[in-house]
């Protein structure tokens, strides 16, 4: 037992001294990544002599000592190759500096054609309308920028707000190979240098291009590819109301796994937010490969066989919808591992010809698989041995398991912490993990068996989205393991009823089971809705504006701003404005707006206006959008993933607030403003909508 705890001090100390990774100290990275690497050795070694040859018979204790053994090196497997990834990532942002300020000098006539494609099904017009303005937006010249919006639904109404914006409206025939069979069709109409892929619920920022079309200087780059940034919460800070302090799930893969990757010359295409080299497209045969539904993948490995390489620059270029219900979550992640595992099935994925053994090992679906088999394990084993008795490992006494487990186990999270210490959140990651592994499982196995003839399923997003209900399955297995280990540790507290005949590992047993049902806990809070209260997503802001009243007008500032409206503040205590009134407010690149107080307040002689805008379809509305969606910082700060593990831990007690829906005012109380506001703000707010560039 002494022994064991100076191990655990002893690594715990090596962690405080050691300053974390960085790409300028290789050697640093090297000795440390060689420690972590021989204490794994020798637990393994330990693991493997001690604890499971010698369950060696056909029993049911051979079996759950073999299942977990193989579990666990399973997953000790996807930490090293996460650490292998990542040991490697790149910054490229001086890069894109160096290319915009060169294509910035450049005449406008001297830069290549970009075709835009917006590749939409069934989504609504609440999604689309912002990423064709966000289109129509980038800071690109108009004559070498190409907007098609790819509409498989063949809808009557997206043709005719496409032809009033001036952009494309492309159809096909059919649904064949769904987004990738769409892609195909408009690569056969159009025929810019490059092409920018964006799904429906991705705004793009105006720098894009200017920030991404100069790595194509680079022959070998046949793929640029930019992360995916949410304005909107996703389901687990929604739920958890930790939308301000927990990053969104995806972060740790387009922050540190991508740029990773990308060390090794592995990024890969991620669907949206890309920009494809035609001429790499023609070489490979001039279509998205479709036999599979993650056919970004597959178009990245089939360049990666002609030499060609996906670049990944790390920056905020576009902003998307992330899942707004739990339901619409799991639509996209079952989609994900779906087309993971049949990547196992063609020639084209990792298994087939033409790939370096580096590529293979980064390109295989092995973390879809491990996470949803695995951590069902993992969270159900600790109940099978509290009422059975059968003990996972054999022959482990409590003073080899804290000279051997648990030292490696705490290097391990802290190797972790090394490698990406601002970002490394084990707990939310666990949580996470285990959430989607409950509903995955299913879906992984069956198409294990069955890889093919599975419908595409397009994720629900905007008014399309529907509402939060609760995960009832996700509650259910999650209150059925917590009865579970809950009885099985309750029969062994007592001597009477005690299952486990080694006593000494129970305080072992006891902490794994209880950071378990506080895992456990923790998804059934993220499976329980909290309600959301806005329509529309609001992001900070500090400018100035203009009120514009009948009779006089006066200097305000913005607070906060969407495309539904707007809180500013003004310095004047002795204001009649009330409720209900119209006014007109005089924004920044936009215009004035007509807009109607909803809400008053007054702190300190400053008057705060909660305004809702009057925004029809059209240039106007076109414009807020690009104010509010299109001039986000390059770099978001960062987010506090070490200390999210706390927040979330308090959720669990908290109780969510009541949701009251009030009845809102009818649209025809105030569709129309009064006469002096129409006479002063700008006729083109009532105009038919024409394609504008601002």
């Amino acid at each position: 037992m002494v022994d064991g705890l100076v191990s655990v001090m002893l690594v715990i100390a090596v962690a405080i001294i050691v300053p974390p990774w960085s790409p300028k100290a290789p050697v640093r990275s090297f000795l440390v990544s060689a420690a972590f690497t021989v204490l794994l050795v020798q637990y393994l070694w330990w693991r493997v002599t001690v604890t499971v040859l010698p369950a060696n018979d056909i029993s049911f204790q051979s079996a759950l000592v073999w299942s977990v053994f193989m579990a666990e090196l399973w997953l000790w497997y996807e930490s090293l190759q996460l650490a292998l990834i990542i040991i490697r990532r790149t910054n490229r942002s001086a890069e894109a500096d160096a290319h915009e300020e060169r294509l910035r000098a450049l005449p406008g006539d001297d830069l290549p054609h970009v075709d835009v494609f917006i590749a939409t099904y069934n989504e609504p017009i609440d999604v689309l309308e912002k990423t064709i303005a966000g289109a129509m937006a980038l800071d690109w010249p108009a004559q070498r920028l190409h907007i098609h919006v790819l509409d498989d639904g063949r809808r009557d109404w997206l043709a005719a707000y496409c032809a009033e914006r001036g952009v494309n409206h492309l159809t096909r025939d059919d649904n064949a190979h769904a987004k990738a069979g769409n892609i195909n069709a408009a690569f056969k109409k159009t025929f810019s240098e490059f092409i920018l892929i964006l799904d429906a619920d991705f705004v793009p920022q105006r720098r894009m291009l200017m920030r991404a079309i100069g790595f194509f200087q680079d022959q070998k780059v046949g793929i640029v590819q930019m992360p995916h940034h949410f304005f909107n919460s996703n389901p687990l800070q929604t739920n958890l109301d930790m939308r301000a302090t927990l990053p969104d799930e995806q972060r740790f893969f387009f922050d540190v796994i991508q740029p990773g990757r990308d060390g090794w010359d592995c990024a890969f295409c991620c669907g949206s937010n890309g920009i494809i080299r035609r001429s790499a497209m023609e070489e490979i045969g001039g279509a998205m490969p479709t036999d599979s539904i993650t056919e970004d993948m597959l178009l990245t490995m089939a360049m990666l066989r002609k030499g060609l390489i996906t670049r990944y620059l790390g920056e905020r270029l576009a902003i998307g919808l992330a899942p707004e219900t739990l339901d619409a979550y799991f639509v996209q992640r079952a989609r994900w591992a779906q087309g993971a595992v049949q990547l196992l099935y063609t020639p084209r994925g990792p298994l087939g010809p033409g790939l370096t053994f580096m590529q293979r090992l980064l390109f295989n679906p092995s973390h879809w698989l491990s996470q949803s088999i695995c951590q069902p394990l993992a969270m159900s084993t600790p109940a099978i041995f509290l009422l059975t008795g059968v003990p996972p490992l054999v022959n482990a006494t409590l003073e080899d398991i804290m000279y051997y487990q648990v030292p490696t186990i705490i290097a391990a999270m802290l190797y972790m912490q090394f490698l990406a210490p601002r970002d490394f959140a084990p707990v939310s990651a666990t949580v996470e993990s285990v959430l989607q592994s409950f509903r995955l499982m299913p879906v992984v196995l069956l198409t294990l068996v069955k890889p093919h003839g599975h419908g595409f399923k397009v994720t629900p997003k905007g008014s399309d989205a529907g509402l939060a209900q609760e995960d009832r399955f996700t509650v259910l297995v999650a209150l059925a393991l917590i009865f579970a280990i809950g009885t099985g540790l309750l029969l062994n507290t007592n001597f009477s009823t005690r299952i486990i005949t080694v006593g000494e590992l129970l305080p072992i047993v006891a902490f794994w089971s209880i950071f378990n049902m506080v895992v456990l806990l923790m998804v059934m809070t993220v499976a329980v809705p909290r309600p959301v209260f806005r329509v529309e997503e609001r992001f900070d802001q500090n400018e100035a504006c203009r009120i514009h009243l009948d009779d006089h007008d006066f200097e305000g500032a913005v607070v906060n701003i969407s495309i539904s409206g707007v809180f500013v503040t003004i310095d004047d205590p002795d204001s009649t404005i009330a409720s209900g009134d119209w006014i007109g407010i005089e924004l920044a690149n936009v215009g004035m707006v007509p807009a109607r107080v909803r809400r008053l307040t007054n702190e300190k002689g400053r008057v705060g206006l909660g305004l809702e805008f009057l925004l029809p379809s059209g240039p106007l509305r076109d414009q807020v959008i690009q104010k509010v969606f299109t001039n986000m910082p390059l770099q978001p700060p960062p987010p506090p993933a070490v200390a999210s593990g706390l927040t979330m831990l308090a959720r669990i007690f908290e109780r969510p607030p009541e949701f009251h829906r009030s009845k809102p005012d009818s649209i025809e109380e105030w569709q129309e403003p009064p006469k002096w506001l129409a006479q002063k703000a700008s006729s083109e707010i009532y105009a038919s909508p024409k394609a504008q560039v601002v």
